[in-house]
């Protein structure tokens, strides 16, 4: 195996073979490399492909982990195991899932899936959702499970009150729900995984025979149970592989535990600790911030990224007035580096919640400037494939009662929720699934209902006996027919209706595409591959349109260009993470995160005003940008502005490498408290100062200001100057604005200011 083309680190990983190994891997340094070399040289040092197994955290991830490895090794990577968590759980669990009384068919329900259920249980144990929202109760759930808690081990844990009680009812209701329906939610395939394994110990022999060297991806995201199952396999062989950066541990909120990656060697003494720290991602000014800031936090394990690239430009911030100001400034710089060559897919805007976005997007789509907003709502997601998707679900696992629910009326057959509900009752009281009683019909049903409801009952006993005699896509193009789910909206002319139709011939697309990918095409498998997709795995990057997402979303993705919106407190960090230092030291890697996506450029933001959540908020600039040096960053506009500053922010002293000369020590007392930034910190005067023109003498105020000069206005943010007219207090000033077109002022009295580009 030629080991060339690594840096001393990376081969080093590549090349320690035996027992567990920690690789702490920065943002940018080549772990996917390093990964995909050292499984390469297991190989080739003769261990057997299908003795290899390498976990990720997204499809995307583990299909670019195989496509490396087959690079390196040829055809044999084929039989190396390289699968998410939940892909490889789910792929045990159809194969010895009988033993733990479910069928091999069983379902797995996703969020929709999940909240259907509950309400049912909601009614059925009359409980009032507006005191328990469902979406509160799922996450509960999935926390419990995380942690390997059924529902009375939990409620031991509890303060066993009111509260505690219902929500234990719902989770017991909804665990035999789950059962009887022959379901899995996405947490149930690790623990189902984990209790075959407990329950009997041949099977989890012989995966550990077979899983003899282990590698995980991410394992700073990593939940209770997912550090258990790994801790099962590799008991024995003790060869496990981890590759993190417990400095991009964010996802504490639904369930990874940061102690998985800070306490390896507790549970292995013996390991050998990698440090990967040259970045091959962005400019030395970028990760100077990223590692000032990131410094500050104490739960952390000690690391410094360095690269050779060039210092490249300063970080640019800016302070606007209002949200509105922020997404102006933000179209504005767009406008202006697509006229120095940038395209549009080079740029990314990251904000920390969901919510800060819909300003953003109508300040683009006023200033024609094309985006794609990521983290919306995924393609399997939408209604029309969701009903598809239902359909297919019933005919392989008829006793998936949640999506007969949802297709027993769609499209419309005159089967109301009335009908439903007798149907359920006598389903429960003869202790079958919903299925059974399409053709059990219960006497109390009326002649109209009662034929509605048996000819529907044949229609899916029709379809059932088809999928046994068609191959996959033509069955699926069988399906959409005979049920009219797409002929449904061939009488709608609107654009939702032609959307939707598009849709499902893009789902029949996708079911070809899977036909002819896959050896043994069958529904079984295809239903699982839409369960387990995210929406990573379908996102492209790169387009001609700007990229809009969260900064949780963006965590393994670059940009060029990155704009950083909302640096304030209360909303980066958040209101709530600052009632402990576990929540900001989680925000302060998110922070860290949002900061090493930028390549080439950085752009932060933040405002002195913004509504969100309907409410108006006055909010210091974020204690993030005050952990940034100075020296790092270029202030737009603010430097022209007056100001007083209060006294320095405490903060450390932090010191880079001495390799890397670049890195120089943060400047004593300096940051956004210092008097020579200019970032907003509570005391300086808001608004502009006078214009500078209206000082001047008469016929002077002209000269301030040429055609072509960068300004900002208060209200409209930047513009371009382009054109001068009269002299003295009369001169007139026309100041074309990327988000709303030319405005004229009086050039003696406009609340405009040059800005140094």
């Amino acid at each position: 195996m030629n080991l060339q083309g690594l840096n001393r680190e990376q081969r080093k990983a590549a090349e320690t073979l035996e027992g567990p190994v920690l690789i702490l891997a920065g943002a940018g340094s080549g772990k996917t490399r390093a990964l995909t070399y050292r499984i390469a040289n297991l190989i080739d040092h003769g261990v057997a492909p299908w003795h290899i197994l390498a976990i990720t955290f997204t499809n995307k991830a583990a299909k670019e982990m195989k496509e490396r490895v087959n690079q390196l090794v040829g055809e044999s990577g084929n039989d190396v195991w390289v699968s998410t968590f939940h892909s490889m759980c789910a792929r045990i669990l159809r194969r010895d899932i009988e033993k733990l009384g479910y069928s091999r068919s069983f379902t797995i329900y996703d969020d929709d899936d999940q909240s259907s259920v509950l309400k049912e249980l909601y009614k059925t144990l009359n409980i009032d959702e507006k005191n328990m929202n469902p979406r509160e109760v799922r996450a509960k759930i999935s926390d419990a499970k995380n942690r390997l808690l059924g529902p009375d081990e939990w409620f031991a844990e509890s303060p066993r009150d009111f509260r505690s009680q219902q929500f234990h009812d719902l989770y017991s209701a909804y665990e035999k729900k789950l059962r009887h329906s022959n379901a899995l939610d996405f947490d149930d395939l690790l623990v189902r995984t984990l209790e075959l394994f407990a329950d009997h110990p041949p099977v989890l022999e012989s995966y550990r025979e077979k899983f003899q060297y282990v590698h995980v991806d991410e394992y700073q995201d990593t939940n209770f149970a997912q550090y258990s199952l790994v801790k099962l396999i590799t008991h024995k062989s003790r060869n496990l592989c981890v590759v993190g950066d417990d400095d991009q541990s964010i996802y504490g909120w639904r369930g990874a535990d940061i102690r998985n990656i800070l306490s390896f060697e507790k549970d292995y003494p013996d390991a050998t600790v990698i440090k990967l720290e040259q970045n091959y991602r962005s400019t030395a000014n970028i990760l100077d911030a990223a590692n000032q800031v990131i410094a500050h936090n104490e739960g952390r394990m000690e690391k410094m990224l360095w690269t050779e690239a060039e210092e490249g430009d300063p970080i640019r911030v800016f302070c606007a007035g209002s949200e509105r100001d922020e997404a102006a400034w933000i179209c504005d710089r767009m406008q202006q580096l697509r006229m120095t060559g940038h395209d549009f897919g080079k740029m990314a805007v990251l904000y920390r919640s969901n919510a800060q976005s819909r300003v953003i997007e109508d300040m683009l789509v006023r200033a024609g400037i094309p985006y794609r907003i990521y983290g919306g709502l995924r393609f399997y997601d939408r209604k029309e494939v969701k009903d598809i998707v239902a359909y297919l679900r019933v005919i392989v696992n008829p006793s998936d009662d949640a999506s007969l629910r949802r297709i027993i009326n769609t499209p419309r057959r005159a089967i109301g929720d009335t009908t439903v509900a007798e149907l359920a009752k006598h389903a429960e009281q003869e202790d079958m699934p919903l299925f059974s009683a399409l053709v059990d019909i219960p006497e109390s049903l009326s002649s109209r209902p009662r034929k509605c409801v048996s000819e529907f009952g044949d229609l899916m006993n029709d379809l059932i006996v088809a999928k046994e005699e068609m191959g996959l896509l033509e069955f699926v193009t069988h399906l959409i027919e005979k049920t009219g789910l797409k002929a449904q909206y061939t009488r709608d002319e609107s654009d939702e209706g032609k959307t939707r139709i598009e849709n499902i011939d893009e789902f029949l697309g996708a079911v070809a595409e899977y036909e002819k990918a896959a050896e043994t095409p069958t529904l079984e498998d295809y239903l699982e591959n839409v369960a387990l997709v995210s929406d990573l795995d379908n996102a492209e990057f790169g387009a001609k349109c700007v990229t809009l997402m969260t900064v949780h979303s963006a965590k393994g993705l670059e940009f060029p260009i990155v704009f950083m919106t909302g640096l304030e407190e209360n909303v980066f960090p958040t209101g709530r993470s600052v009632q402990n230092d576990e929540g900001i030291e989680e925000e302060r890697r998110l922070c860290y995160v949002a900061i090493t996506r930028a390549q080439k450029q950085l752009y932060i933001s933040y405002a002195s005003q913004r509504m969100l959540y309907n409410q108006v908020n006055y909010n210091a600039p974020s204690r993030f940008l005050r952990e940034i040096p100075t020296r790092l960053l270029d202030n737009q506009l603010t430097a022209k502005r007056e100001r007083s500053f209060p006294a320095p922010m405490e903060s450390h002293v932090y010191s880079t490498p001495k390799r890397q000369p670049r890195y120089q020590a943060a400047e004593s007392g300096h940051g956004l408290g210092a008097g020579r930034s200019a970032l907003g910190i509570p005391g300086v005067q808001k608004g502009f100062t006078p214009s500078a023109a209206s000082k001047m003498p008469s016929g002077a105020a002209p000269s301030l200001f040429k055609v072509g000069d960068r300004v900002m206005h208060r209200k409209f943010g930047q513009g371009t100057v382009s054109e001068i007219r009269g002299t003295g207090t009369d001169a007139r000033v026309m100041i074309h604005f990327a988000s709303y077109g030319l405005k004229e002022f009086v050039l003696s009295i406009a609340p405009i200011v040059k800005v140094n580009d």
